[in-house]
């Protein structure tokens, strides 16, 4: 039987993750998630799909961070009908991320349409609201350990990525018994909240994510950066935006700040989680047992609630939203998305960012070509709703909030495999990312490393 990979996305870049494994007739594509960044790379979501989506077999998500599930119901807009397997976790998560993606498409569209600013008359939605609910109706969920069965006599079994709630491992069995691993988005080791990185002892075949193979996150715990932001935040009478992404990264903060709390070491401020879906997502995160950690499972058995600080409060309603741009600080506002390419935080930016006792705290990735990482490079305006914004906000960054493994713990996962695999391809990372990360595994494993380009295809002997 013929078999092979394809990398349809997250080729040396660091979104759009579609992967198609086909053995024989059948065809599975594991992840299937939006291009985001620059303008050339968000093109080609509106580009055909490689091959038919009808003659898909299954989809299975690794986890449901849009960059790797948002292109689910583009997929169902064109046709596909399938399952698409994925952990409780990560369809509970997409059920509150996929419809809210399709309005933000939708209201997108409506906005340039309303103000002639689309390069296309009139613009489309990418998908729409529907289409996420039709795409909803084909997940199936997988418990972790438990193997799926998939079409061509293959099938896969989801281990704990520590990354977000739900995120997955996956490891696919092939007919013949080999192995292929996909890590999805490895995350942190010792981390609160989920599980570490599930370790992978054997792998013929690995694809690996890449986003921070040439970096090493800061050693600065988060909590004593964001004691003194929320100090100076009193002491200046200033707003701290805080870009975040709604799965992950808010409920980390919002870990942090219920310690603090409780360790007296912030001042009581107003603090607005300005996100509908990290409102929902933070529910869901008390709920999954299954992913919890230690920690975790002592505070909830405890009846603590150290994902809802008293601190806090949750903005789902519009209007207080905007109203929370007329207030004074000193006050912290939570919102997404966290490469500002969209949602409540960029209304916040263009009242914020002209005033220099403004901080804007980033605490993720941000992906080449965003507004994001314009800012932390220098920008001294950004464009938003068609203006020029003046940036004389101060600009400060935590990385050890990352969700991702820097290299020394993609490293670290590694060295659990006991014998080398045949080929480790390297995806989700800039080129020049993925040629340190291939420069250090061959230095220290002397394992064999390919850096697959889009559209690229091997065989998988």
């Amino acid at each position: 039987m013929a078999r092979s990979i394809t990398f349809h996305g997250a080729a040396q870049t660091v979104t759009g993750s579609r992967h198609l494994l086909t053995l024989g007739k059948k065809k599975i594509l594991i992840d299937c998630g939006l291009f985001q960044g620059r303008r050339e790379i968000r093109a080609r979501n509106w580009e055909p799909f490689p091959v038919d989506v009808t003659s898909l077999d299954a989809i299975v998500l690794t986890h449901a961070h849009t960059d790797h599930a948002g292109f689910l119901p583009r997929v169902v807009r064109q046709g596909y009908s399938g399952p698409v397997y994925a952990t409780p976790g990560t369809i509970s998560i997409a059920k509150v991320s996929l419809p809210d993606g399709g309005r933000i498409q939708e209201e997108d569209a409506r906005y340039h349409n309303r103000h002639r600013t689309s390069r296309h008359e009139p613009a489309e939605p990418l998908f729409t609201e529907a289409d996420a609910m039709r795409a909803l109706k084909l997940l199936k969920p997988v418990r972790y350990h438990v193997p799926q069965k998939l079409p061509g006599g293959a099938s896969v079994r989801l281990l704990p990525a520590g990354h977000i709630l739900g995120a997955a491992i996956a490891e696919i069995t092939l007919p013949d018994g080999k192995l292929l691993v996909m890590s999805g988005d490895v995350g942190r080791y010792d981390r609160p909240i989920i599980k570490d990185p599930s370790p992978v002892y054997t792998a013929d075949y690995l694809v690996m994510e890449s986003t921070y193979g040439n970096r090493l996150h800061s050693d600065r715990e988060a909590k004593p950066v964001l004691e003194r932001l929320f100090i100076e935040a009193v002491q200046n009478k200033s707003v701290v935006l805080v870009p975040s992404f709604a799965i992950g990264r808010t409920q980390e903060l919002l870990w942090d700040i219920h310690e603090l709390t409780e360790e007296g070491r912030i001042p009581k401020i107003p603090i607005y989680v300005d996100s509908p879906m990290a409102t929902a997502a933070t529910l869901l995160y008390a709920t999954h047992k299954e992913d919890h950690d230690k920690e975790m499972k002592v505070r909830l058995a405890k009846g603590e609630t150290p994902l809802k600080p008293d601190l806090v409060r949750f903005v789902r309603d519009r209007a207080m939203s905007k109203s929370l741009n007329k207030e004074k600080g000193p006050m912290v506002i939570i919102a997404g998305s966290g490469m500002l390419s969209g949602g409540r935080i960029v209304h916040h930016l263009r009242i914020r960012l002209p005033d220099p006792s403004t901080v804007l705290l980033f605490t993720g990735y941000q992906a080449e070509g965003t507004r994001g990482r314009d800012l932390i490079e220098g920008a001294k305006q950004i464009r938003l709703f068609g203006h020029n914004v003046e940036v004389n906000a101060r600009i400060e960054r935590l990385d050890s909030l990352s969700a991702h493994a820097d290299y020394s713990e993609l490293l670290r996962w590694l060295e659990s495999i006991q014998e080398p695999p045949r080929t480790t391809y390297l995806v989700h990372g800039e080129l020049r990312v993925q040629k340190e990360l291939k420069r250090r595994i061959e230095e220290k494993f002397g394992w064999p490393v390919e850096i697959p380009g889009h559209g690229q295809s091997f065989e998988l002997d």
